[in-house]
């Protein structure tokens, strides 16, 4: 897994609703984005480019050395600011691009490196992401936890923020075995990345507002790796900084 070669993409919107201009606030001394750089840096990656909308992100990433690239403040997602970093950089269409949310401080290197080759390793994949058993009812029954069920070879069947797979005889309960939960890191081909922001929403990812299905609809084959234990959680609220910086101080204080 070492020598696989992938390039990193940080999408970083300086905007957010439920807390605003979160990758700039600072934990454990440093801004938000520095902690998702330095994980990323510890991957091992090729190259790895900071893409934002906002001029105050480029001057703060600036400012740490991070590779940093304004990009269109109109686009919808991630995915789409990471597709206009490998169109800009004219990376070839077999280069495998990771898509690091700039708001996971604590995402595992070893994570980031896992997409990657699930992604290198099968030619017939177009995306690969993570996933990981579900063992808490309320967990699989939460519409923030988003689930995906697999096929025998490890592809996506579907994701949904419904509690799926639902046992007809025995609801509500969990399928031990069966239910996972998704998350949120995705590697992808530059063809397949420019090929799926060309594509207009389709009607199943507006209904569960999850971009994945729109790759599912259009008939794209999603590697889908599963790992024992969850990531550490990203930050979304106050509360998510506050534990974040409690867990940061855990770990530097083993080192």
């Amino acid at each position: 897994m070492s020598g696989i070669a992938f390039k990193i993409v940080i999408p970083a919107r300086l905007g957010s609703t439920r807390l605003p201009r979160k990758v700039l606030l600072e934990v454990a001394g440093k801004p938000v984005i520095r902690h998702v750089w330095e994980a990323a840096r510890r991957a091992g990656a090729g190259e790895i480019v900071v893409a934002t909308d906002s001029e105050e992100v480029v001057t703060a990433c600036s400012a740490f050395g991070a590779d940093v690239q304004l990009t269109s403040a109109g686009h919808q997602s991630g995915t789409d600011r990471s597709n206009e970093i490998a169109r800009s950089r004219d990376w070839p269409a077999d280069t495998v691009v990771v898509n690091l949310q700039g708001d996971e401080p604590l995402m595992p290197p070893a994570l980031l490196r896992q997409a990657a080759a699930l992604l290198a390793d099968d030619r017939e994949a177009h995306i690969a992401t993570l996933c990981h058993p579900l063992h808490a009812q309320d967990e699989w029954q939460n519409p923030n936890v988003v689930k995906v069920v697999l096929d025998r070879r490890g592809y996506a069947l579907y994701f949904s923020r419904a509690p799926i797979p639902w046992p007809r005889d025995q609801a509500p309960a969990m399928p031990a075995g069966l239910a996972y939960r998704h998350i949120g890191l995705y590697a992808y081909r530059v063809a397949a990345l420019a090929e799926f922001s060309s594509l207009p929403p389709a009607p199943l990812e507006t209904c569960e507002a999850l971009e994945q299905l729109r790759a599912l609809t259009h008939g794209y084959r999603i590697k889908v790796g599963v790992i024992d234990v969850p990531p550490p959680r990203g930050v979304d609220t106050a509360d998510d900084l506050r534990a974040v910086a409690a867990l940061l101080a855990q770990r530097d204080a083993r080192i």
